[in-house]
């Protein structure tokens, strides 16, 4: 799990490297491009199959375009903008978004009056992030939006893929290289004609930038999905879920020790708010607080 927080915790340092030289739609393209890579390289050193089922690969489109494509997009955008430090809080918010979706949309989850209380602190928390005291418009709130729609789509995709593809019998990491490719091929589409220009020549940048795309795909999209599954496997989704509560620490340690990015004090104490959101809204104060029952032996 520490492993897994370093790596997706580090992601929003070499988005910030990347964007100094590609387009964030590049820079997504890439990303996805290099993760395919190394999961298909998995796949056929495990000797496993990719989907074969055409509903999977449609769901897996989808959740290619609004668990990859979109929100890895967006935070490129959000990182012109703000420090990679602060891009990491905000992915913190992706739990409380997750809640309401799955119990309103996708009836994947139950609602109660604990849950409701927990989304009101996070709710509290993202406005001590955003500084809503003092903040004022322009690239700031600008890319703090950016970062907080990233997030949405995250909380978008976790649900949809719980409820179309969680029952396969599929390995994670087939699932995962399907949903990588998809994003390949929607943003191979899409780049060319946003930007309006052809993807620059790899030896055109320079290595910091491809050596960040490089970890971006090989460590961000392809080591950590399998670190991810792995873990769902042996403490479970509950549990591994806690990744959360690890990934903005690493984010704001890179961002302040290697890019030199500067906080101002509300924004971790509003990731730290967000994430108490986070704990009561998964149950894991109540839990904490029960006493494990005391087990006899008997002979």
């Amino acid at each position: 799990m520490l492993a897994l927080a370093a790596i997706w915790g580090c992601s929003f340092l070499f988005i910030s490297v990347g964007v100094r030289e590609l387009p964030p739609l590049y820079l997504a393209l890439g990303r996805v491009l290099a993760g395919s890579v190394v999961l298909l390289a998995i796949l056929v050193v495990k000797r496993e199959p990719l989907p074969r089922d055409p509903r999977l690969w449609a769901h897996s489109f989808v959740v290619g375009a609004i668990g990859s494509a979109i929100p890895w997009t967006l935070f490129g955008y959000g990182e012109e903008r703000i420090p990679s430090l602060l891009a990491g809080i905000w992915n913190g918010i992706t739990p409380l978004i997750v809640l309401p979706i799955a119990v309103l949309i996708f009836r994947t989850e139950k609602f109660s009056a604990q849950r409701g209380f927990g989304l009101l602190i996070g709710f509290l928390g993202m406005l001590v992030v955003l500084g809503a005291w003092r903040v004022q418009a322009g690239a700031d709130l600008a890319g703090q939006g950016l970062c907080m729609l990233a997030a949405f789509f995250y909380g978008l995709a976790i649900p949809y893929q719980k409820r179309f593809l969680a029952g396969t019998t599929l390995s994670g990491t087939a699932l995962s290289t399907a949903l990588l490719l998809c994003a390949t091929v929607q943003l191979a589409v899409v780049a060319p004609l946003v930007t309006g220009q052809a993807p620059p020549a790899p030896w055109s940048l320079s290595l910091k930038v491809v050596l960040s795309v490089v970890a971006l795909g090989a460590l961000g999209s392809g080591l950590a999905f399998v670190l991810n599954m792995r873990n769902i496997r042996l403490i479970g989704a509950s549990r591994s879920s806690m990744v959360t509560y690890l990934m903005p620490v690493f984010s704001i340690l890179v961002g302040v020790i290697v890019l030199h990015e500067h906080i101002t004090w509300y924004q971790p104490v509003g990731g730290l708010i967000v994430l108490a959101g986070v704990a009561v809204s998964q149950g894991l104060v109540t839990n904490l607080r029960r006493k494990p029952a005391v087990v006899t032996a008997t002979t």
